[in-house]
């Protein structure tokens, strides 16, 4: 999943791609890089972040939605506002990606009476408060069990468990080591018996553990995805598509059978 943040502050690329014709020629790039699906946002959820009003979000990401339709591959939306979930959807988003796991009033049912796809991420607290002073007794358990109620309700709701996805979160009310532990410990959140996604591109985690800037955190970037797709993540969300899909090849051929 190539990363097109429409944004003017996303930690590592905003105010790159803010313009229509700009993020839609990142955009194709992406995908002649490799991606397999397209995650448009309008509004950044870095940590310190401030929401985005509708009306912002919108004029955002519909004209990068529909100049991209027919690009080849599925787009998806990173938004938390159910009402633009349908406006994104109408204008061809096949998929809803939210930080916030479909717990916005109506935003269950928005996505439920739609034949798109979801990812449900794990958040502790919102985005500008989250990185203060995340606390779990268990982390793996803790986000496992959170993501597997909001399964229970996107289910319940009448959205099909094909067409569900999750994500850990990492970096959304987590501490380098919070990260650290549910990467190494992916493989538990098979259980949930849906789609796995994981978000870790130039994340400040990495920038931690090597000193470096987020333009300059390709190399851990690339490291962190390896090690989500060997634990168990079937898609992995990127910044860096090309990088990503040359050691994705390499590593495929390695632990094929044949």
């Amino acid at each position: 999943m190539g990363v097109v943040n429409v944004t003017p502050d996303s930690f590592s690329d905003g105010g790159l791609y803010l313009g229509v014709k700009q993020a839609v020629a990142h955009a194709r790039r992406l995908v002649e890089e490799g991606a397999d699906i397209l995650d448009i946002g309008g509004e950044s959820t870095r940590p310190g972040s401030a929401p985005v009003a509708l009306d912002e979000e919108r004029q955002r990401v519909l004209p990068v939605l529909e100049a991209l339709s027919g690009c080849g591959v599925p787009l998806s939306v990173d938004t938390r506002k159910p009402e633009f979930m349908l406006e994104a959807i109408a204008a061809g988003a096949a998929m809803v990606n939210d930080v916030t796991a479909l717990t916005a009033p109506a935003a269950l049912e928005a996505v439920a009476k739609t034949p798109v796809a979801v990812c449900l991420m794990h958040m502790q607290g919102d985005p500008r408060t989250m990185q203060e002073s995340p606390s779990y007794q268990d982390v793996v358990r803790e986000v496992r069990d959170y993501l597997a109620q909001r399964v229970a309700a996107a289910e319940q709701a009448g959205i099909a468990r094909d067409r569900i996805v999750v994500d850990p979160g990492f970096g959304f009310g987590k501490t380098v080591e919070h990260n650290l532990e549910l990467l190494r410990s992916l493989a538990e959140f098979r259980s949930l018996g849906v789609a796995l996604m994981a978000g870790l591109s130039r994340k400040a985690m990495l920038g931690r553990l090597t000193g470096r800037e987020p333009r300059d955190r390709v190399h851990a970037s690339v490291a962190a995805a390896l090690l989500a797709v060997q634990n168990g993540a079937q898609i992995v969300r990127v910044h860096d598509v090309a990088a990503t899909r040359d050691a994705l090849a390499v590593w495929t051929a390695v632990m094929s059978n044949g």
